[in-house]
This record gives C-alpha cells, structure tokens and sequence, in this order.
C-alpha cells in the first residue's frame, strides 16, 4: 500500500464559502452555474506520497469556476499552470483537481458574431503580484478573433534581493492566507528564468523575433491599469540586472478602454465586473485568477463592440511614458495605476 501523507487543506478551500456566497447569473458565458451546493470539506486530505523529487502534488490554485449543470467545480492545480504536475495519471487527483485553464473563458458562439475587428490578432492579458519584488507572473493569450484562450504562461517568481527570512514572511503575508505558500515555494524561479522562460513562449506562439527588434508582432500586453508594464516591469528588470524588453514598451490599459467606451469610470478589475454583472471567479490577489477575470471583462468589452487600442507607449531612450487617451483613469495617490 502507497504511504499517505496527512496535509491540512482547510485554508486551501476556506475562501470557498465566500465565493459561493449568492448565485451566480450571466447572460453572456456559455456555461452558467444558477445553484451551487453546500460543500462539506475537511480540514485534512490524504494525497499518495510522491517520489522525493519532484515536490509533492498539493495542488493550491483558488479558482471558482463557472461550468454547466453536469459538472463539477474543481480548484485549478497551480502545479499545472506551471508544468510541473506529476499525477497526471493519478485519476484521483484529476477527480479533485482541474487542469483546464479554458473552462472559465468560454463564450457564446452568437455573442463572438457581434465584435468587431481588432488591430490585432491576440491580446495578451498580465496581471502581475508582488510590492517590493514581482512574486507571480501569469499571461493570458486570447485570440481576438474567436475571444477563446489560445495558451497561457504562469510562473511563480523568487526575488533576487531580499534575505530568506524576508522573502518567508514575504510570501506567507501574501500568500499565505489563501494555502499558495507551500506551492510557491515548490516552484518559484528568479525573474531572469522566468523571461527567458517566457520569451521562448511567445517565440512558441510566433509572436516576438528577437532578430526583428524584440517586439511583439500581431498581438499586444493588455493590462488592469499602468503599474504592471509603467512601474513595476521596469524596476523589477533593474533589480535582476537585465534590460528592460522591447515589447514591454506599448500596453492597453483596459480601464482607459472602458471609460471611453462606456463612459462611466471604474477604477479596477472588480469595479468593472460589478458594473458588468459578471462573477468574480477564484481569488482575489492570486495573480493567474486575477488575470482570467480581467480576460473575462475583456471578451465581454469585445463582445459588445470595443476596440481594443494602445493607451501608453515608452521612449525607449527617455523612458518616458506617454499616455494616448485624453480621457483616462488617474490615481494621483497611489502607487499602483
């Protein structure tokens, strides 16, 4: 008989009952859940012990997702988002887990014929984590024709600069309440990997040739806001020692989109969602759930015919940003845009 091991889960599934807290209705999803059941989880859960390396499958992702009636809502394995699952094979753990990053970003195939053209051919959707040093880096692709999620890129990231201790109490502060800590640690690379990581991905995709300048080619970075590719992008670069890419230089900042599209202000993701009706799914703060619900106001904004334009470009030789809508979101006290 395998051995078992005994981990205590009950902070993993502790945001479930908030998430869950009313019933969720939108028109505009294929998939809707018009009920959801009272859920009985126990504090404790046994998981069939691993081989010593890889790191064990406690699989931690926090995303609430909207399937059909027939299915089963199950927590994304964040171990999977990054590559690193070893029980694929395991039908229990497939019972328990979900490894369809997909399932949350489905559209009505009637919605999808209302859009209109866009400039490009897919919208890269970042929403990066981390004050003092980046912690997670997790991308969308979404083709911008079909609206549908092509590919996505997650890595958890370990900072350069800071001492053990305060990288632990870095990461228990931010990740520790909603059970992320123990698979950060599992898997988190130095930001310098990572974009190497990330660059061939996009190369993958046939999106970015570094002989033709390192821009991004038929797609563009959309954004919740300016911090992530203004601020912190380039900071981050300049603690790891590297250059800051070429095809960090433009971004559409989607709260500049839909102020002037709709013409009524909303200052973050969640401002957006409510005023939408769409459900909030997973965790708030966890970078990759944070990153499909900014998708979801996305598709929904093509859907109902926004163009999707760049709203800030840098000089790479000033690295001065300049703002393109004269209609857009400020936040003069805050750090974060």
């Amino acid at each position: 008989m395998a051995n078992l091991t005994r981990i205590p889960v009950g902070r993993i599934f502790s945001f479930w009952s908030r998430s869950f807290s009313s019933p969720i209705k939108t028109p505009f999803f294929s998939s809707t859940l018009s009920h959801v059941p009272s859920y009985k989880i126990s504090t404790t859960a046994h998981y069939s012990s691993p081989p010593p390396s890889p790191p064990p499958p406690l699989s931690a992702a926090m995303n609430t997702q909207v399937f059909s009636s027939s299915s089963r809502w199950r927590p994304m394995c964040l171990y999977f988002t990054q590559g690193k699952c070893t029980q694929m094979d395991d039908p229990s753990h497939l019972e328990k887990f979900n490894h369809d990053c997909s399932r949350d970003l489905q559209v009505n195939g009637t919605d999808i014929e209302k859009k209109r053209s866009q400039n490009v051919d897919f919208l890269l959707v970042i929403d990066l984590e981390g004050k003092v040093e980046i912690l997670e880096f997790p991308v969308l692709l979404i083709d911008a024709k079909s609206l549908s999620l092509v590919d996505f890129f997650h890595r958890f990231v370990r900072p350069t600069k800071m001492s053990e201790q305060s990288v632990n109490k870095y990461i228990e502060g931010k990740y520790g309440e909603i059970g992320v800590d123990r698979v950060w640690h599992d898997t988190a690379q130095p930001f310098k990997e990572v974009m190497q990581q990330f660059e061939a991905w996009l190369s993958q995709h046939n999106l970015w040739e570094k002989e033709r300048g390192g821009r991004l080619t038929r797609a563009a970075f959309v954004t919740c806001g300016n911090w992530d590719l203004k601020t912190k992008i380039p900071q981050q670069c300049e603690v790891s020692g590297i250059k800051l890419p070429p095809y960090f230089m433009e971004w559409i900042n989607l709260k500049d989109v839909y102020l002037n599209f709709y013409g009524r202000e909303a200052r973050g993701m969640m401002s957006m969602m409510k005023q939408l009706e769409i459900p909030s799914l997973g965790c708030h703060h966890l970078g990759i759930d944070d990153s499909k619900n900014i998708a979801r106001v996305l598709q929904r904004m093509l859907v109902d015919g926004a163009l999707m334009q760049v709203t800030a470009k840098r000089n790479p030789v000033s690295q001065k940003v300049e703002f393109l809508f004269e209609n857009r979101i400020q936040h003069p006290s805050r750090q974060r845009q």
